[in-house]
């Protein structure tokens, strides 16, 4: 059965209280649940049933095995960086100067609280000298940003697109925070509002002009949610592309999913990363892409 749903995940119906997609948010962990067949297996002092595991097992081996590769090289020429940076942030100044320090060209934040707007505007200045700020939405860029506008995902301001125009030629950049979800025992897995959102953003993207897109973001989901599949099919993840690990965000300090991507179309991952806790509870996500 384990190995069934690990197989199949990618076509079940997501069911009543979007189960599927719970599971398909936190399958990497199913490694687990093969360890513990194994020990009951022992337990058992039953042959059969440790062969039998080897199924699961190797299912698990093809399908995440690759993630645990270090896949990051250089030639990289633009770097993005996107941290939500948490709205109760305790220590703004302490976020802003790790971001300020990163070295990436352009710099997403996500969760801005209005009265830690000025501290952000501070500290990034020096190092960038382009700066958008709508909502809780801001964008810290080296290079000129044209066309900046928000895009209507949400009731409020929860995403924005600009034309980056880097040395190589402009880039569309999208970044986006999703409505949040909650795991409840009288609704399941809440992701509704943030599958509305998602297939709104994947409506901007498909018809942006521009060859060179980055999507970027909180968007509280897996790459391999299926139910974001209207905005992540036509994408690539800079993790699983260029990546070392599975590269898990939330929470912060003991990271078990991966909630913030980094995405891309007609530009090459060469390597991504996640950087150090910087006091929020998610950690910021980076990579480094050929234009």
């Amino acid at each position: 059965m384990l190995a069934a749903l690990m197989v199949l995940s990618p076509r079940l119906p997501n069911g009543p209280a979007n189960l599927v997609s719970l599971w398909q948010t936190v399958m990497p962990w199913s490694g687990l649940g093969i360890t513990l067949l194994f020990l009951l297996a022992a337990l058992r002092r039953s042959a059969l049933a440790a062969v039998a595991v080897l199924l699961p097992a190797l299912v698990w081996t093809v399908l995440f095995a690759p993630a645990l590769v270090d896949k990051r090289t250089g030639g990289g020429d633009f770097t993005v960086v996107s941290h939500n940076v948490n709205e109760d942030n305790p220590d703004p100044r302490r976020t802003a100067r790790a971001l300020a320090g990163s070295g990436a060209d352009v710099v997403a934040v996500e969760e801005l609280a209005g009265r830690a707007q000025e501290t952000y505007r501070r500290e990034l200045a020096a190092t960038y000298a382009y700066s958008q700020v709508h909502g809780g939405i801001g964008l810290w860029s080296k290079y000129p940003l044209q066309d900046v506008e928000t895009v209507e995902i949400m009731p409020w301001t929860r995403a924005l697109r600009a034309t980056v125009l880097t040395p190589k030629g402009p880039v569309a950049l999208y970044t986006a925070h999703l409505a949040s979800v909650r795991v409840r025992l009288d609704a399941g897995f809440t992701t509704a509002a943030r599958n509305e959102a998602a297939a709104r953003l994947a409506a901007a993207v498909q018809s942006e002009p521009l060859a060179r897109i980055v999507v970027l973001g909180d968007l509280n989901g897996s790459f391999d949610d299926s139910a974001l599949h209207t905005l992540t099919g036509p994408l690539r993840s800079a993790q699983q592309e260029a990546g070392d690990g599975f590269g898990f965000t939330w929470p912060a300090p003991l990271p078990v999913v991966r909630i913030d991507q980094i995405l891309v179309k007609g530009i090459t991952p060469r390597s991504a990363w996640t950087l150090p806790d910087t006091g929020s509870d998610h950690l910021p996500v980076a990579a480094s892409l050929r234009l």
